[in-house]
């Protein structure tokens, strides 16, 4: 099967031209015969680089207010149809579609970072919230919860593969990746706010471990993508003219890269994968299977959504 890792920028804080760059890219991707495509985290309306670029601590900071205002305004709502477009488009052409957003939450005040798995027959299959922002970006998203945790099952055409994804510093996290490896994935989708000193090592890894391929998806950002108005764009500035540089790369189950896309540049990066790799790699190592010790070892996940309040 073929598999895509879109390295690309959004238009930044602008969620409906955004998904039309989704949009092109599925299409594009689609008519080379791709099965499965991912794109970066948050990549709807953009990952907030401020956070670790600008006074993002500052408590009642008008910029920074005004930053988190216009992010919240671009954020995806699901419920309201956000993704129905999308959505239908990958319907229409067959293709499963792992889309990073920010997705708005119900008091409309707060903000996940989350991964929404398409499949191109029943639609969205899974919403999976970030368990836990990292550093500087909990200043600006909410902790997710274990709703989302599912692998999914692919079937188009020929090909009939199960696949999983995290966010980030999610495939860092020893019991989310065996969270996942528990249901036996053979594909393993990780989104990054694009950085390949991030994703190379923790990408290689978390192959190795699973047994599976993965797709590492990670977004380009440079100043030229920020509009001029943009509040913080000053204090972003002071750290450079590039916040993301894409990281994008596909590994095998043995940890050999297949392919990497070069950094700074958007791109569509295409790989061919052999599920018969995942076969023969568990032939040693089978981390949810003869290699596993559930009578030493258990996991319970929480699945339940969480949610401000229950109404009996």
């Amino acid at each position: 099967m073929k598999v895509a890792a879109a390295q690309l920028a959004p238009v930044y804080l602008d969620r409906e031209a955004t998904l039309d760059r989704v949009l092109d890219a599925i299409g594009t991707a689609a008519a080379d015969g791709v099965s499965l495509i991912a794109f970066p985290e948050t990549f709807a309306p953009g990952y907030p680089a401020w956070a670790d670029h600008s006074n993002a601590s500052a408590f009642d900071d008008p910029a920074q207010k005004a930053a988190f205002s216009r992010y919240l305004d671009q954020a995806v709502d699901i419920d309201r149809g956000d993704l129905d477009t999308v959505v239908t488009v990958a319907a229409q052409l067959g293709i499963f579609v792992y889309l990073g957003v920010a997705e708005r939450s119900v008091s409309g005040g707060s903000v996940y970072a989350s991964l929404v798995a398409i499949d191109p027959v029943a639609g969205i299959v899974g919403v999976h919230r970030k368990l836990k922002p990292t550093f500087g970006e909990r200043l600006v998203w909410a902790d997710g919860d274990g709703a989302g945790l599912i692998a999914h099952q692919l079937d188009s055409g020929d090909v009939s593969v199960r696949v999983s994804g995290l966010n980030c510093w999610e495939n860092w996290m020893p019991l989310a990746r065996a969270a996942m490896w528990a249901q036996g994935p053979q594909v393993h989708v990780a989104t990054w706010p694009g950085s390949t000193a991030t994703s190379i090592d923790a990408t290689r890894f978390a192959a190795m471990e699973g047994r599976v391929f993965v797709i590492s998806a990670g977004a380009v950002l440079r100043r030229s993508d920020v509009p001029d108005d943009f509040a913080l764009l000053e204090q972003m500035t002071e750290h450079g003219d590039m916040w993301a540089s894409g990281g994008s790369m596909i590994v095998a189950p043995d940890g050999r890269t297949i392919a990497h896309a070069p950094d700074g540049e958007e791109t569509l990066l295409i790989a061919e994968i052999d599920l018969a790799e995942v076969r023969e790699a568990r032939h040693n190592f089978d981390p949810a299977g003869h290699y596993s010790r559930p009578d030493v070892l258990q996991l319970t996940v929480d699945r339940r959504r969480r949610a401000p309040a229950t109404f009996l």
